[in-house]
């Protein structure tokens, strides 16, 4: 049988969202559960460095930030629990979060649960994950010395990680589905990103193209492109593929309960509420924040969240 835990607050994901959320829970003296499935902090956790969080005129490294808030909501009182949540059900004025190892009792709750890579969805692209082809180039741009690389993903987030494997990397070529000309090809919005990745002598794009299929057996050993002016494939010889296009929000565990858009992310209003009460939602997993994928605009998330649950207690007493 599971056991049984009753607090004020519980917060689903330990990224920047959640951790500020705890932050602010605690600093209002409301008792704070963080559950968190893996490492604390996120997909922070995955960035090399950050170098617009304010408060850092020198960059920071993501683990190092994340480590720094973990502690801060520790210090303030909210408890991180290693926990795997399966779903949430109304229950007497509150809500009970199903667990894997327990259930636990809460009057409100914050789902900063984040997103996860969306996977490039081509032949060979599935067969070879971990064998040439990544999602993390903090977590794998090392076995990639002195390599030829592919990154797929014209964003903020592709443009900084092509330029991070460039460390590694013998080179490394955007694929970018617009022509050159095209003023809108690369999707990134920091004009200082743009520049440093086009001054970069170790990458180069391929402006027009598409990767068509993920080529080799046990290892990456090439791509097939695909010219989208002209229709002309061609074989690319290269040691591995980095795919940055975009996430996919983690809230499978919500289905039917709480309100979710076509894309699958919480729809809440300008309060951060959903459709439940005393149920609120932060950072990327909410519809109107996941454009930005920015820490900053995540942590906001979780401290308006956070204020709001407070402001729902009262009301509550």
């Amino acid at each position: 049988m599971k056991n049984s835990m009753n607090t004020d607050l519980i917060i689903i994901g330990a990224g920047p969202a959640g951790l500020t959320a705890g932050i602010y829970g605690g600093r209002a003296l409301l008792s704070t559960i963080i559950l968190e499935q893996g490492l604390p902090g996120g997909q922070l956790n995955e960035t090399d460095f950050i170098e617009n969080f304010p408060g850092f005129p020198e960059k920071i490294a993501g683990p190092e930030l994340m480590k720094r808030m973990r502690s801060q909501a520790e210090r303030l009182g909210a408890k991180i629990i290693m926990e795997t949540v399966t779903g949430i059900e109304p229950i007497g004025g509150g809500y009970r979060v199903h667990g894997t190892q327990k259930e636990y009792g809460a009057r409100t709750v914050i789902i900063a649960s984040g997103s996860h890579p969306r996977e490039l969805p081509v032949d060979g692209a599935k067969e070879l994950k971990g064998k040439g082809v990544s999602y993390c180039a903090t977590c794998d741009g090392f076995f990639f010395q002195e390599k030829r690389i592919i990154e797929i993903g014209a964003g903020d987030s592709g443009l900084t990680e092509a330029i991070f494997l460039t460390r590694f990397a013998q080179s490394v070529q955007i694929v970018v589905r617009h022509p050159q000309d095209d003023p809108n090809a690369l999707r990134a919005s920091s004009k200082i990103l743009k520049k440093r990745a086009e001054e970069n002598e170790k990458i180069s794009f391929l402006w027009n193209t598409v990767v068509e299929k993920v080529l080799g057996e046990d290892r990456v050993t090439g791509v097939l492109l695909r010219d989208l002016a002209t229709g002309k494939t061609e074989q690319v010889a290269i040691d591995g593929v980095f795919v940055n296009i975009g996430h996919i929000p983690d809230t499978g565990f919500l289905t039917g309960v709480v309100e979710l858009d076509k894309r699958g992310y919480i729809v809440t209003d300008d309060y951060l509420r959903t459709n439940l009460p005393g149920v609120f939602a932060a950072g990327d997993v909410r519809a109107d924040a996941s454009r930005y994928a920015q820490a900053i605009v995540a942590a906001a998330d979780g401290a308006i969240a956070a204020m709001e649950v407070e402001n729902y207690l009262a009301q509550q007493r």
